[in-house]
Protein backbone atom coordinates (compact mmCIF):
# COMPACT_ATOMS: atom_id res chain seq x y z
CA UNK A 1 0.00 0.00 0.00
CA UNK A 2 1.12 3.17 -0.88
CA UNK A 3 -0.14 6.45 1.57
CA UNK A 4 1.35 10.21 -0.24
CA UNK A 5 1.27 13.16 2.52
CA UNK A 6 1.95 16.98 1.01
CA UNK A 7 5.25 18.60 2.11
CA UNK A 8 6.00 21.82 2.53
CA UNK A 9 7.11 23.30 -1.01
CA UNK A 10 6.67 20.77 -3.69
CA UNK A 11 7.76 17.88 -2.13
CA UNK A 12 5.40 15.37 -1.29
CA UNK A 13 6.02 12.28 1.37
CA UNK A 14 5.43 8.55 0.01
CA UNK A 15 4.80 5.98 3.06
CA UNK A 16 5.44 2.52 1.06
CA UNK A 17 3.79 -0.29 3.62
CA UNK A 18 3.43 -4.26 3.51
CA UNK A 19 2.04 -6.44 6.20
CA UNK A 20 4.19 -7.40 9.13
CA UNK A 21 5.44 -10.60 8.40
CA UNK A 22 4.56 -11.31 4.57
CA UNK A 23 6.96 -11.64 2.76
CA UNK A 24 9.35 -12.70 5.91
CA UNK A 25 13.24 -11.38 6.50
CA UNK A 26 14.26 -7.50 5.28
CA UNK A 27 12.62 -6.04 2.54
CA UNK A 28 14.27 -2.64 0.77
CA UNK A 29 11.95 -0.09 -1.58
CA UNK A 30 14.16 0.36 -4.67
CA UNK A 31 13.53 2.85 -7.76
CA UNK A 32 14.46 5.59 -9.43
CA UNK A 33 14.75 7.47 -6.56
CA UNK A 34 17.21 5.75 -5.18
CA UNK A 35 18.98 4.61 -8.20
CA UNK A 36 17.68 1.33 -7.56
CA UNK A 37 20.20 0.18 -4.13
CA UNK A 38 18.78 -1.97 -1.58
CA UNK A 39 18.98 -1.13 2.43
CA UNK A 40 18.79 2.77 1.31
CA UNK A 41 15.13 2.39 1.97
CA UNK A 42 14.17 -0.58 4.29
CA UNK A 43 10.70 -1.17 5.73
CA UNK A 44 10.45 -0.91 9.31
CA UNK A 45 8.64 -3.00 11.47
CA UNK A 46 5.46 -0.79 13.15
CA UNK A 47 3.22 -1.62 16.12
CA UNK A 48 0.28 -2.00 14.26
CA UNK A 49 1.34 -4.88 12.55
CA UNK A 50 2.96 -3.74 9.41
CA UNK A 51 6.22 -2.72 7.84
CA UNK A 52 6.90 1.27 6.88
CA UNK A 53 9.34 3.45 4.82
CA UNK A 54 8.54 7.22 4.22
CA UNK A 55 10.51 8.54 0.77
CA UNK A 56 10.22 12.65 0.37
CA UNK A 57 10.08 13.16 -3.04
CA UNK A 58 9.86 15.74 -5.92
CA UNK A 59 7.29 16.00 -8.33
CA UNK A 60 7.89 13.75 -11.34
CA UNK A 61 7.43 10.29 -12.30
CA UNK A 62 9.33 7.72 -10.66
CA UNK A 63 9.27 3.10 -10.72
CA UNK A 64 9.84 1.03 -8.04
CA UNK A 65 9.55 -2.63 -6.61
CA UNK A 66 10.07 -3.85 -3.45
CA UNK A 67 13.37 -6.30 -2.77
CA UNK A 68 12.89 -8.98 0.15
CA UNK A 69 15.53 -10.95 1.62
CA UNK A 70 17.36 -14.06 -1.21
CA UNK A 71 16.92 -11.38 -3.72
CA UNK A 72 13.09 -11.85 -4.20
CA UNK A 73 11.65 -9.07 -6.30
CA UNK A 74 8.16 -7.58 -6.19
CA UNK A 75 5.39 -5.23 -7.41
CA UNK A 76 3.44 -2.76 -4.77
CA UNK A 77 -0.60 -4.12 -4.92
CA UNK A 78 -0.78 -0.83 -6.41
CA UNK A 79 1.49 -1.19 -9.50
CA UNK A 80 5.33 -0.07 -9.69
CA UNK A 81 5.44 3.43 -10.68
CA UNK A 82 4.28 6.78 -9.30
CA UNK A 83 3.55 10.13 -10.35
CA UNK A 84 3.42 12.85 -8.46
Amino acid sequence: MIKRSKLFGNKTRVTFSLPADEPAGRVSVVGDFNDWQPGLHELQVRRNGTRTVSVPLDPGHYKFRYLATDGVWFDDEQGSELHL
